[in-house]
């Protein structure tokens, strides 16, 4: 199966790291043409050095830009003003007692993982319907369907962001553009480490710690391992092809076997 994306530009939010850096490197390796975006212009231009490095690939463009905000969306079209493949990958997560989220958690975390995808969706879907060809991909998560008791406000989030993809695919039908989300499972990030040690003893060693959390807070996982950015990038990569012409308005499982049900 060849996947090629040569002559697409490509844009990953919250893209310097993780599963975002993942997804431009995967892009990148398509043969597509990648915005790397991050609040920071150093961080950004540090990502694309890096992933220079490691792709062998000079495709790439500096999209620096708070995309939770209307100003710093603006920054980001402008840096890349035809973007053919959008993948909102930008999100925040964070385990806090039910009953102790406040009102301001509550609205941050519905404005940055639900909110800004609408925004940059917005920004590019009537371009890409008027060529008629386009890809949105909304990374979202287990917890979308698999609501966690420790970050019931990030669930609620993710559950938000199929709804958006849902309704943003009907918007777009017969265009040739499609609008899927992806259900992340859990999965191995710098942050990801940071929220395990939150839940298990931050004496142990990483080997240790992941195999603890995964056994005491995420026993569904068939994998029984946390999954690697990369394992999500690729779905992305084949989400953003024209191999997947014929899915739409999915939540599509890269999960692994996280989601205890037949259908998500």
């Amino acid at each position: 199966m060849l996947i090629d994306l040569t002559g697409r530009t490509a844009l990953v939010t919250g893209s310097t790291q993780g599963i975002g850096f993942a997804i431009a490197a995967g892009l990148a390796q398509a043969g597509a043409r990648v915005a790397v975006n991050g609040r920071r212009p150093q961080s950004v231009d540090d990502a694309i050095e890096k992933l220079r490095q490691e792709t062998d690939s000079d495709s790439f463009i500096a999209a620096p830009g708070d995309v939770t905000t209307e100003d710093g969306a603006r920054q980001v079209t402008d840096a890349a003003p035809d973007v053919a493949v959008l993948v909102n990958n930008l999100g925040i997560f964070g385990a806090t007692p039910a009953l102790e989220i406040s009102d301001e958690a509550w609205r941050q975390y519905f404005d940055v993982n639900v909110l800004s995808a609408v925004r940059m969706i917005r920004a590019y879907l009537p371009a890409m319907k008027d060529r008629s060809w386009g890809r949105v991909l909304n990374i979202a998560s287990d917890s979308a369907v698999v609501t966690p008791v420790e970050m019931i406000h990030y669930g609620m989030s993710k559950t938000a962001l199929l709804a958006v993809t849902r309704g943003f695919a009907k918007d777009a039908a017969g265009t040739g553009v499609t609008v899927n989300s992806i259900i992340a499972g859990p999965t191995h990030t710098r942050g990801v480490e940071d929220f395990v040690y939150q839940l298990v003893d931050p004496g142990l060693p990483w080997d240790e710690a992941q195999r603890e959390f995964m056994v005491k807070h995420r026993p569904q996982s068939l994998l029984q391992r946390l999954i690697e950015p990369e394992e999500i990038a690729n779905m992305a990569v084949y989400l953003s092809s024209d191999l997947a012409s014929a899915t739409t308005g999915g939540a599509v499982r890269a999960d692994g076997g996280y989601v205890d049900s037949i259908l998500p």
